[in-house]
This record gives structure tokens, sequence and C-alpha cells, in this order.
């Protein structure tokens, strides 16, 4: 049961890692359910203080992640329709331009679009709400990478404990 779970939680690190950069996966709690799962194992005592403060972190993660996007384009000007049309860029940047420029690419033509759909004379307003949606996009990247990196860090340094005496 112990290797299963270890199988598991390896799994969910790689998809918490993988889901920083995709919208459509929660990375960090994601992550955090990696390491929960070690902690159902015989060879890791369950640490509810531990387990309870990354599961806090991963959580207000997850919230900030729908904030910092919209936060980047109202800073530079943008409206809820730049907003908008961010959330729907990264979605279609995600299935139809390969990866990594689908999303930088679609989150910037969704801002643009949008921005132009609610006022279609100011362009210069638009192309700035763009720039704002991307430096918000990379900014919540980097933060949901950061915590699903040091979340995979603490997997493999309680994780080798299992591992050392399954083998």
């Amino acid at each position: 049961m112990d290797i299963f779970l270890l199988v598991l939680g390896f799994l969910c690190m790689c998809l918490g890692l993988l889901g920083s950069f995709l919208p459509i996966l929660p990375g960090p709690l994601t992550s955090w359910l990696g390491l929960l799962l070690i902690h159902f194992t015989d060879a890791i005592p369950m640490n509810r203080s531990f387990l309870i403060i990354t599961f806090l972190v991963a959580f207000a993660i997850w919230i900030l992640d729908y904030f910092i996007p919209a936060l980047g384009t109202k800073k530079f000007g943008g409206t809820k329709y730049g907003v908008y049309g961010t959330t729907i860029g990264l979605f279609v940047g995600l299935f139809l331009i390969p990866l990594p420029l689908g999303f930088v690419i679609g989150a910037f033509l969704g801002a643009f679009i949008g921005e132009l759909l609610h006022n279609s004379k100011d362009k210069n307003r638009a192309l700035k709400a763009s720039y704002g949606a991307i430096i918000g996009f990379f900014a919540s990247t980097s933060i949901k990478f950061l915590v699903s990196a040091v979340y995979f860090y603490l997997f493999f340094s309680k994780s080798w404990m299992v591992v050392k005496e399954l083998f």
C-alpha cells in the first residue's frame, strides 16, 4: 500500500507542477494532495500541523490566482471585459497555439479583444490593459510554480524515508 500511495503522491506532485502553468488544474492544491497521500503511509507519521499549514498556503494561492491577473489588468487601466478576455484567451490559447506560447499569446489577445469590445476606439488603452494581463498572468504563474516546487521538495524529503524502508 505504501508503494501505491508513494506513486500516487508523485503523480499528484507532477500534476501540481504542470497545474502551475495550466489554468485547468489547481497546481498547489494538487501538490498538497501528494503531501497528504504520503502521510497515509506507515513510514511517515501524520503531522496535522504541517498538513494544515501547507493546505492553507495552497488554498490562499488558489484564491489569489483568480485575483492577480485581474489586478494586473486593472492596474494598467483595464476593465472587466479585459479580465474576462484574458481568461477566455488562456483557454483558447491552450488548445490552439503550441505550449508555452499559447498561454502568453492567448492571454494577451484575449485581454486586447475584450477591451476592444468594451471600447473599440481606444486601442492604446486596450494594449496597455493587455500588457497588464500578461504581467498578472506571469506573476500568478510564478507564485503557483514556486509553491508547487517547494511542495515537491517537501514531498521528496519526506518520501525518502519511505523509499529507504521499502528498498
